[in-house]
């Protein structure tokens, strides 16, 4: 076969940078080329598909709005205003259940698709879903819409956190990682002041929602624009899926391409070191299912599916859901306006997420999640103590609510994004972080749905203190499991740490 010389050529470069006890083997003696990269040139590829959590969180923000505008018989603009409370479901899970599907698609067709590419299509299914939504003539067309917006949220929420990983300089990565997580709570916090300015029009909600039209073109125009991964490129071609020295060739246009003219010759030998690294770890088969239970990626998905399922069992879906009350206790003015209190939470939230953008590449990862969780344990202890026996102390609840809103943006928020995208070894990596993100949505949905019943039988400060048990778990399964992957580089990861 023609491919047989490549593979060939291949081993004989690989075992020349990759042998072990070789000078030049970078995953044993910890030692690699400098990174020169331009910050400017890598904004661009981080910006695009940060874009896809925008999008993600500007759903979520206006669907709150949304729902009081679509209910209002003057202002809804429709005839069938008068919707059930499973309608109103379907009508605010509608995304969730569709990002269920697209983490499914994702799981199947990632590796096959790359991530740029499916990050297009992210775009595309984000454009048609609001299209759908913004124009629906009834019911039915409306939840198709939100579906339809859902699985762009899917396959958006599994590529980009790969995407910005493999193509960013290892010295800012975690900060470009997290930064996607500001993006989110900016999206969200957009989706709340666009809401609460067409809540009042006729109509409203179709405005609400097309809003997100223009962004996905953006987006998707951004993607096209944006070379392949440069890892993912390289990995096809040593899986025979492509020829290795024209791959090799794109893959240095494309960091170039990614890095900007800083990098120069610096490209030719980061190039040459994720070859002898892939090489080196033995990448010449193409990933099957079974191995996702397996050694290296056995342990990477029992790190970032963990984290990723305690993010969401911790209470992130439900604490929010007391807010506008917890401040009405309180006595703030306006407290009764949950859209005030939702965006004064989002401004908040957008902060604290700053910070942990800002510290990530400095504290590292560990630092953040045992210090934020451990904020995390306390302020669902005040919530459920004000709940069950310090109702006259309504200040308790606030200090925990925005200590819970606080430590979340530091730990788990932006945090959990950022593990899931290092951690799975590049073979396995699509499949792995597909796992990861539908075991994410799956715990939102399941923590969401249960949340009325849970609360019903057993009182908010029951529910609470359950979470701060949970939160107590979560704190010694990162203790005990969560590696440090502060400066390493993606294939120095997958050797040290798993």
């Amino acid at each position: 076969m023609a491919s047989d010389p490549e593979q060939s050529s291949f081993a004989k470069e690989g075992s020349s940078f990759g042998e072990v006890g070789s000078a030049r083997e970078p995953l044993l003696v910890g030692v690699h080329d400098s990174e020169s990269y331009s910050v400017s040139a890598a904004i661009l590829p981080f910006l695009f598909p940060a874009f896809g959590g925008l999008l993600y969180g500007y759903d979520i923000g206006a669907t709150s709005c949304a729902t009081i505008s679509i209910e209002s018989s003057t202002l809804s603009g429709i005839s069938w205003y008068n919707l059930s409370s499973v309608e109103i479901g379907l009508l605010t899970s509608g995304s969730l259940y569709g990002a269920l599907i697209g983490s499914v698609l994702a799981f199947n067709v990632a590796d096959f698709l790359g991530r740029r590419r499916e990050l297009i299509l992210a775009a595309l299914l984000y454009f048609v879903g609001a299209l759908v939504t913004t124009f629906a003539p009834d019911f039915p067309v409306l939840v198709l819409g939100r579906l339809i917006y859902g699985i762009g949220i899917g396959l958006a929420m599994h590529a980009a956190p790969m995407y910005i990983a493999e193509t960013a300089p290892t010295p800012i990565r975690g900060q470009l990682i997290s930064l996607k997580e500001f993006f989110i709570v900016l999206g969200m916090l957009a989706g709340y002041v666009i809401g609460s300015l067409f809540v009042v029009t006729v109509a409203g909600w179709r405005y609400m929602y097309g809003v997100s039209s223009p962004i996905a073109i953006i987006m998707g125009l951004g993607m096209w624009w944006l070379p392949a991964s440069p890892r993912w490129l390289l990995l096809r071609a040593i899986q025979g899926k492509g020829d290795v020295q024209n791959s090799k060739e794109i893959a240095i246009r494309s960091l170039c391409q990614l890095r900007g003219q800083a990098s120069g010759d610096s490209a030719h030998g980061q190039v040459d070191e994720i070859l002898a690294e892939l090489s080196y770890i033995g990448r010449e088969k193409e990933a099957t299912f079974g191995e996702l239970f397996q050694g290296k990626c056995l342990k990477a998905l029992w790190i970032g599916a963990g984290l990723v399922l305690f993010q969401q069992i911790t209470g992130q879906p439900s604490v929010l859901y007391y807010a506008a009350s917890i401040f009405q206790s309180a006595g703030f003015s306006g407290a009764s306006d949950a859209t005030r209190v939702s965006i004064l939470l989002g401004a908040f939230k957008l902060i604290m997420t700053g910070v942990a953008v800002l510290i990530v590449d400095k504290l590292g990862r560990r630092p953040l999640l045992l210090g934020g969780v451990s904020g995390i344990v306390i302020s669902l202890f005040l919530m459920g103590s004000y709940y069950v026996f310090l109702d006259n102390s309504p200040v308790i609840a606030v200090v925990g609510l925005l200590l819970y809103v606080g430590c979340y943006q530091i730990s788990f928020g932006p945090i959990g994004w950022l593990m899931i995208a290092e951690i799975f070894p590049l073979r396995l990596r699509g499949r792995g972080l597909g796992i990861a993100v539908l075991v994410n949505f799956g715990a939102n949905a399941l923590v969401t749905f249960a949340f009325s019943p849970l609360e019903e039988l057993l009182g908010a400060g029951i529910l609470f203190y359950i979470f701060c048990v949970i939160a107590v778990a979560s704190l010694a399964f990162i203790y005990f499991v969560v590696p440090e992957t502060k400066g390493l580089t993606l294939e120095e990861i997958e050797a040290k740490c798993l």
